[in-house]
């Protein structure tokens, strides 16, 4: 399978997505002439024209409101939000209109609309610009919240978005675009809602999703240096989440630890540790760890930034914690 970096795997699969089904259409700020603020859909513009790439104001209550409306009568709207920060000003959009309203109608109508979104830090963006608020999103119900890891999983689950008929939050984040994997060549979808064990291991569980699988593999690497092999499950969607690949591999290994780029207070680390807890408490040979970003808003200075994330050798010691 050819390598490619996680750019193009979204590039491909939109582009792709948009020459199967007419409806398919994108809007966004900067999403066509400019060809996206992260260059994902360079060139489609000229490809597809501003009928189905449409450059739209700085102002995201007007994007989603577009798209949900467009969704509603039958379109595939592709609403990209510059960076998921800014979907704070479009919340009511998202969790009281997108998320809800197939519900509230009794399914008179169906919602299939993504909204793109980059997230994280680690790009000197400040405080404002910089957050993970993953598990805010993943809180309600009706929508689904996706975040993938590899450009494999970044093509196949965007495709299968694309391709639902409910709103569904897709994150992308911000350092990950250069990353490169293999991705299969044709047609290939991912279904949304399965976990997968990205790394066999025996002694330990590292549970994690997007930005902190990379961080968990090269963990591994190091950790089997020293004979301690770690299983590695990504999450890939936060909603629904599907825990049974996790509880699989923890009953397995009885520790385990979980990695997330967000804030440990009430976050995704919080959700999946519980859930260990409620369904596998017979099997937990020791307390179960988290590893996050410090409960700071996010530093401009790029040595304090990264010193906020959560980096490879907290990964490392976190799991040397769990197997004492």
């Amino acid at each position: 399978m050819p390598k490619i970096t996680m750019r193009e795997a979204i590039s491909q699969a939109l582009m792709e997505e948009m020459d199967r089904d007419p409806a398919v259409f994108i809007l966004g700020e900067e999403v066509g002439v400019w060809g996206g603020t992260y260059a994902v859909t360079k060139g489609f513009y000229d490809k597809y024209g501003a009928d189905r790439v449409k450059d739209t104001p700085i102002a995201e209550n007007a994007i989603l409101g577009a798209a949900i409306g467009a969704a509603m009568v039958g379109q595939r709207p592709i609403a990209e939000l510059m960076t998921i920060n800014f979907a704070f000003s479009a919340m009511d959009y998202i969790v009281n209109q997108a998320a809800k309203l197939r519900y509230m109608f009794g399914g008179q109508f169906t919602l299939p609309l993504v909204i793109r979104a980059v997230g994280g830090g680690g790009r000197q963006l400040g405080a404002t610009h910089s957050q993970t608020p993953d598990a805010i999103f993943a809180h309600f119900p009706g929508l689904k919240v996706v975040s993938p890891g590899t450009p494999e999983d970044a093509k196949g689950l965007l495709k299968s978005a694309i391709r639902s008929n409910d709103p569904i939050l897709f994150i992308e984040h911000a350092t990950m675009y250069q990353v490169r994997g293999e991705v299969p060549e044709g047609e290939y979808l991912i279904p949304i809602g399965k976990s997968k064990v990205q790394r066999e291991g025996s002694d330990l569980t590292i549970v994690t999703y997007c930005k902190g699988l990379e961080l968990s593999m090269k963990a591994a690497d190091e950790l089997a240096k020293e004979g301690i092999q770690a299983e590695i499950v990504d999450l890939r969607t936060l909603r629904p989440l599907d825990m049974e690949p996790v509880l699989e591999s923890f009953k397995k290994t009885n520790r385990a630890i979980v990695v997330e780029e967000g804030w440990k207070s009430y976050g995704v680390g919080a959700e999946v540790v519980s859930r260990i807890y409620e369904e596998a408490f017979d099997y937990v040979d020791a307390p179960i760890l988290r590893v996050a970003q410090k409960e700071v808003p996010l530093p401009y200075n790029r040595t304090l930034e990264q010193a906020a994330l959560p980096q490879v050798p907290d990964i490392i010691a976190a799991a040397k914690e769990v197997l004492k």
